[in-house]
């Protein structure tokens, strides 16, 4: 069974499953990904999920303000041996949840053309795709999503 906890980017779990997907996206993005590691520090998240299976963490992501009414979502991962359960979707579910009661209206993310199952995922849960927002703008390997949540 899948679990889910709220806590921060100082939770080691959390900072381990982050340096996986830095090392999985650094391989994708390429040349690029130096651009796009300057928006991914973790230093101050204050929002983060860990998803956990039989007590052994198996996906993560994370919530940052974005403006007054809008979360965006960060740090999305789950390792490539425990795709397809159903994990990204959960983590997914709770930071959205928790934006909810944080009283935010909406998330926005961005994620790379060179990732199709982040596109499915984000797709597959109601994220609409939307013109890049902010450092995205202009960046053709950007794809930028939003989804209002209640």
């Amino acid at each position: 069974m899948i679990t889910c906890i709220r806590t921060s980017s100082e939770n080691p779990d959390f900072q381990k499953l982050v340096k996986e997907l830095d090392a999985d996206l650094s391989i994708r993005d390429g040349a690029e990904h130096g651009f796009y590691s300057q928006f991914n520090k973790i230093d101050a998240i204050k929002y983060a999920i860990v998803a956990y299976e039989n007590g052994i963490p198996v996906g993560c992501g994370a919530i940052k303000e974005y403006s007054e009414d809008t979360m965006e979502v960060k740090r999305m991962y789950v390792p490539i041996n425990k795709r397809g359960k159903g994990i990204a979707s959960k983590v997914l579910k709770e930071l959205e949840k928790w934006s909810v009661e944080l009283n935010y209206k909406k998330c926005l993310l961005e994620t790379g053309k060179k990732q199709p199952e982040a596109i499915r995922l984000y797709t597959k849960n109601g994220y609409k795709i939307i013109p890049n927002y902010g450092q995205y703008k202009g960046v053709e390997n950007s794809v930028c999503f939003e989804k209002e949540v209640k």
